[in-house]
């Protein structure tokens, strides 16, 4: 059994402290939030994800997992120092590392015994260099500096620590770095044991990778919108293909959440300020922020103005099974749509309490067929199982037009047009093919008779 302390209780940092417990370490959460650390010491969680709340109860019963915002308690007699704090983007993509350094400082005040200090929250590439150097200066005591990025995914992320794909270690010290392996033992997954750097740079170029496939899948969508064609199905062909997978084909609202804009913007940041030219990774962004903006269009299209019109707004967290709305699609939807002088009724199974703070003027509703209760159009923004299996007609009936907009082709485009709506998805073609398409039909007509 090891002695693990863990720095900041996000997502990221309470999912692992916790998963650890659940390994037989003893393990102390800091934070400074101090209500926050009161609520987790009664065993209430602060967020919603899923088996979380389980494992943090079951593992304070035994004795494993501790609370405090005292970093002397917390880093009384350690082994391995887990530095899981927020890194949100700055003003101009950056990524802001002012608790990352604050952290750091705290570990070499307060750390007094030998440690491992792992990065676990996603850092710039050198970060693991400064931390290390912010220790040798200020600190009294040996600590080795040891990357780890994460990979858990909201929603999922108990699972995915306990059934990780890999394991990437990144450090100077290769012992450091084994010994951090030796933590993770248990899971029987594959460890890559890098350099500092190079595993900081797996943990960008990961996350902007899955980014680009969001984003190329809506940039086919919106080609497919304009020539006839179905994006399900060419998502579909094209994932029947090894070299490419289906994951992440996924044509919609765009990608959110607490990694994917900010990691992609970060590494562009980065990239410029070392002299390249990250067009691709701007593309990506430039794509993402297109498709929200298409769903508004589309109701505007329906509806000719959104001036006094009710849109009702099916899902508002950033993805399903969890309550988190940083750089959520719904959002930025919902803002454009206010802006254009539309009243809007929402629900959302988790984050309504949270979207409460930030969308004023919103009516939160209780159920799905609350949120379309006399609505000129109802929009769809988060897959929950819950909206996959609604009752059709019941919806249809509570609307004053049957106009739906699919932002995450949930609903088959035959159904809904049999079930009496107007259905728009994302690149689903609608049943149509506008004049560009037919235009090269005739055009693919004329030159087979010529041949």
């Amino acid at each position: 059994m090891a002695t693990i302390s863990v720095v900041g209780t996000g997502y990221v940092g309470l999912v692992t402290g916790a998963c650890f417990a659940d390994l037989g370490h003893r393990v102390t959460c800091i934070d400074i939030d101090a209500a926050k650390v009161e609520t987790l010491k009664r065993g209430g969680i602060p967020i919603y994800e899923p088996g979380l709340e389980e494992l943090v109860k079951r593992n304070i019963r035994a004795g494993r997992l501790h609370f405090t915002t005292s970093y002397a308690d917390g880093l009384a007699d350690t082994s391995f120092v887990f530095v899981a704090v927020n890194t949100p983007p700055g003003p101009s993509g950056e990524a802001d590392m002012t608790y990352a350094r604050s952290a750091a400082h705290s570990i070499a005040e307060h750390l007094g015994t030998p440690a491992t200090v792992v990065n676990k929250s996603t850092m710039p590439i050198g970060t693991g260099d400064w931390v290390a150097g912010i220790l040798a200066r200020y600190g009294s005591v040996a600590a080795a500096v040891v990357s780890n990025p994460e990979f858990l995914r909201e929603g999922s992320a108990v699972t995915d620590f306990n059934h990780p794909d890999r394991i990437v270690l990144g450090a100077d010290d290769r012992e450091a770095a084994e010994r951090v392996a030796e933590l993770y033992s248990p899971l029987k997954a594959p460890i890559l044991i890098t350099d500092l750097r190079t595993a900081e740079m797996i943990k960008y170029a990961s996350n902007a990778f899955l980014a680009t496939k969001i984003s190329f899948i809506n940039e086919i969508a919106s080609i497919c919108e304009k020539m006839g064609a179905d994006v399900e199905q060419v998502a579909h062909g094209m994932g029947l293909d090894a070299r490419i997978g289906r994951a992440f084909l996924n044509a919609g609202a765009g990608y959110g959440g607490s990694c994917f804009p900010k990691d992609v913007q970060a590494l562009a940041h980065m990239a410029a300020l070392s002299g390249c030219h990250p067009q691709l990774l701007r593309a990506v962004m430039e794509i993402n922020r297109d498709a929200r903006r298409s769903v508004v269009l589309k109701l505007r299209a329906a509806l000719g103005s959104l001036e006094e019109k009710t849109i009702g707004v099916l899902g508002l967290a950033f993805k399903p099974n969890t309550d988190d709305l940083r750089e959520a699609a719904a959002i930025e939807i919902i803002h454009l749509l206010q802006g254009e002088g539309a009243t809007i009724q929402a629900y959302d199974p988790e984050a309504m309490e949270k979207a409460k703070a930030i969308l004023p003027g919103v009516r939160f509703c209780t159920d799905a067929y609350e949120a379309a209760e006399g609505v000129d159009a109802l929009v769809l923004l988060t897959e929950w199982s819950e909206f996959k299996s609604l009752d059709l007609p019941q919806l249809r009936a509570a609307m004053k037009q049957p106009i739906f907009v699919d932002g995450r082709n949930v609903y088959d485009t035959a159904e809904m047009a049999d079930e009496g709506f107007e259905y728009h998805g994302i690149g689903r073609g609608n049943g149509h093919r506008d004049g560009a398409a037919v235009a090269l039909k005739h055009a693919v007509g004329t030159l087979v008779e010529a041949g």
